[in-house]
């Protein structure tokens, strides 16, 4: 085993997703409570106090909310690119100077051998990012919190071993439901969120059919529920010549305890 891969917790709840070499211990934004971190962790017998670094997506709550802790707590660098930072610093408390580290967006950096590469993303947030992840021959990529995929990043993300990808919600759920219409509006827009159809379209276009492991995350607790986030795209697949269950591993994220552990 040289990578680990675990979704601690995706959805609008909170998001927190854990990648792990023999050499590096991240974590992909920290949107629970501190102690869920922790409790999610351990249970995948990590110990919170070796994490490495905290990579940020995006400033907004669900994905911010223990940064600060857990940085304060266990000493942990915050990694992240300046304008985020600039619009989340206050909501996280006082951390070490030292320990916030500012990256360049579209530019890969490298962490004890894993190279990331941060690319922008189209979200209602002030310098969104997805990430893929590079070490010796595996590649993870991560793309949530995005109403629109370009080109550029289907190209990020093809060829990927795991890819978590947004599966947010029903269109049709979405529309008439209790939702205010200007959030559906937020919701369907290109800085919004992607449908179930629209994960089902990207991942025909970006997916070889070579055993990629994919997993659907930040399902809408309202406009959603996880049988039809999975149906919707194995039939979108299916429809495009891709076996569900011999080309691809498809399998859902969790908004209150975390997936199973992949290993590459």
């Amino acid at each position: 085993m040289t990578v680990r891969f675990c979704s601690l917790a995706s959805g609008s709840s909170g998001n927190c997703q854990y990648i792990e070499t023999d050499r590096v211990k991240l974590l992909v934004d920290a949107g629970l409570s501190g102690k869920k971190i922790q409790e999610a962790l351990i249970s995948i017998e990590v110990d919170p106090s070796t994490i490495n670094g905290v990579l940020v997506t995006h400033e907004h709550k669900d994905h911010i909310h223990a940064i600060g802790i857990l940085s304060r707590r266990f000493n942990i660098p915050i990694y992240t690119n300046e304008k985020t930072w600039l619009s989340m610093k206050s909501e996280i408390g006082e951390v070490k100077e030292e320990n916030v580290i500012i990256f360049d967006t579209d530019k890969i950096f490298e962490l004890q051998g894993l190279n990331i590469h941060p690319f922008k993303v189209s979200h209602d947030a002030i310098e969104p990012v997805g990430y893929s992840f590079y070490y010796e021959n595996t590649k993870i990529s991560i793309v949530t919190d995005t109403g629109y995929v370009s080109e550029e990043v289907k190209e990020h993300i093809k060829d990927s071993h795991l890819l978590l990808i947004e599966s947010n919600h029903d269109v049709e759920m979405l529309k008439v439901g209790k939702y205010p219409w200007y959030l559906k509006k937020r919701i369907l827009s290109e800085h919004g969120h992607l449908s179930n159809d629209d994960a089902g379209r990207l991942l025909a276009e970006v997916l070889c059919g070579k055993n990629e492991c994919i997993l659907l995350g930040h399902l809408s607790k309202e406009n959603n529920f996880p049988e039809l986030a999975y149906q919707t795209v194995a039939n979108i697949l299916t429809d495009k010549g891709i076996n569900v269950t011999k080309d691809i591993s498809l399998e859902l994220t969790h908004r209150d305890k975390p997936s199973r552990v992949f290993c590459f």
